[in-house]
């Protein structure tokens, strides 16, 4: 029986892990000790693991560091921080000027499990794209949704397809032709791990099945291709839908721990 201390182990190893073996081309990596940064077309990003070592000191200056690396680029910064993460990491983030954005849990199951999620309702279709003016009619949905110009996703998509075709399927839902949904699978390579990112859907669509329709479509690919775990970051808002906050048929589905996003300057996560 696999646990939720065996699960949040394998995310540990196998996702936060391997972030700088699977990033987009135009996205450039650089360590600073066991800080992962990298410097993307529109901010910086910075990821690590195995902080414990550090003074205080040290860990304030090593977050110094990344912050003002990012800043002399005229990029806000984005550190992604975990609840089992050294304990005082958040406290240094936001006495070196990081504020934090809500926590969102992560949530482990079987590809498997999730195939019969839900059909798509009457009246919208659900279908793959990687035409650019779909990823563009996407990022304009994402801007009504969150009312901030999301424009930069079309590009980041883009990149993606570019990058590892093979490893992204974007689906966009659609109702007589408007773009009302959109979602896409993430493999993450040599690993038994693929993520669900994206799914915001247009207020007046919501709670009608497209959410879980795009979750069956996407397991159902991942199952196919031998992919054994779907990793969801899901919001306080999306966790009563999600289905994989439920027990499935076969399974169960593992709330494995929390994270957030601590921000330095402005910016708005790409999933």
């Amino acid at each position: 029986m696999t646990t939720r201390s065996d699960l949040l182990a394998l995310h540990d190893q196998q996702v936060r892990g391997t972030i700088a073996a699977r990033l987009p081309n135009n996205w450039k990596p650089s360590w600073d000790g066991p800080v992962l940064q990298i410097a993307t077309p529109t901010r910086g990003l910075a990821f690590a693991q195995n902080l414990d070592h550090l003074s205080v000191g040290d860990l304030d200056a090593l977050i110094g560091r990344v912050r003002d690396r990012s800043a002399a680029r005229g990029q806000a910064m984005e550190w992604k921080t975990y609840g089992h993460d050294r304990q005082d990491l958040t406290e240094r983030l936001r006495l070196a000027g990081f504020a934090p954005e809500d926590e969102e849990t992560v949530v482990i199951g079987l590809a498997a499990d999730l195939t019969g999620a839900g059909e798509a309702p009457d009246g919208i279709a659900i279908r793959a794209t990687t035409d650019l003016a779909d990823l563009r009619r996407i990022a304009a949905m994402e801007s009504e949704v969150w009312g901030v110009d999301w424009s930069w996703l079309a590009d980041d998509l883009r990149d993606r397809i570019e990058s590892a075709p093979e490893n992204i399927m974007i689906l966009v839902a659609e109702a007589a032709g408007e773009v009302v949904s959109a979602a896409w699978l993430v493999v993450i390579p040599g690993t038994e791990f693929a993520a669900l990112w994206g799914g915001s859907t247009l207020p007046q669509w919501r709670r009608k099945g497209i959410y879980r329709a795009l979750v069956a479509r996407r397991a159902q690919v991942a199952a196919d291709r031998g992919i054994r775990y779907l990793l969801v970051d899901a919001s306080k808002d999306s966790r009563p839908i999600s289905p994989t906050t439920r027990p499935p048929r076969r399974g169960r589905h593992h709330p494995v721990g929390m994270e957030s996003d601590h921000l330095s300057g402005s910016s708005r996560a790409a999933r």
